[in-house]
């Protein structure tokens, strides 16, 4: 039976359905959805296009580890990245101190594809690629033009969260 999460920017009020792609992410999918509910600062990505994003604290132990990798997320992608702190603690990367992105156990980016031509490198790290857990069934539209709005009009007070639906 097919499983589902919610995800939300808040301040905007709208959200889109995902199901769990559990035959092709079964431990990624575990671990995200025993530990929903999650929400943290909105983001959207500098480097890999049409992204928004937030950062957790790590959730899963142990860590996924890759399964139904991507490098090009399309349009609906739901992708779980787990970083390591000397990976996303840059400064030139604009997190505000204290944010997730500081901490000292590293974060976990869960993040939507909302738009084509995205490309997950970044050019101090090179190719980034992350666990495609779920895809959006729901409200893509909806989620997509929210996503420009968060371009054009900024993140600050946005906040995205995840949960079982």
């Amino acid at each position: 039976m097919a499983r589902y999460i919610t995800i939300t920017l808040d301040k905007r009020g709208v959200s889109c359905r995902a199901r769990l792609l559990d035959a092709e992410a079964p431990r990624t999918c575990r671990a995200v959805w025993d530990a929903l509910p999650q929400s943290g600062s909105a983001y959207h990505a500098k480097y890999a296009r049409n992204e928004v994003y937030t950062l957790v604290p790590p959730f899963a132990e142990p860590r996924p580890g890759r399964e139904n990798p991507t490098v090009t997320p399309i349009p609906g992608d739901v992708v779980y990245f787990g970083f390591e702190p000397w990976e996303i603690g840059n400064p030139a990367y604009g997190y505000e101190e204290g944010s997730e992105a500081h901490s000292a156990q590293g974060a976990t980016d869960l993040a939507i594809f909302y738009g084509r031509n995205n490309l997950l490198i970044n050019g101090d790290a090179g190719w980034v690629p992350g666990n495609v857990f779920a895809t959006i069934e729901e409200g893509l539209a909806e989620m997509a033009e929210a996503a420009q709005d968060l371009w054009l009009r900024g993140v600050e007070g946005e906040t995205l969260s995840f949960a079982r639906a």
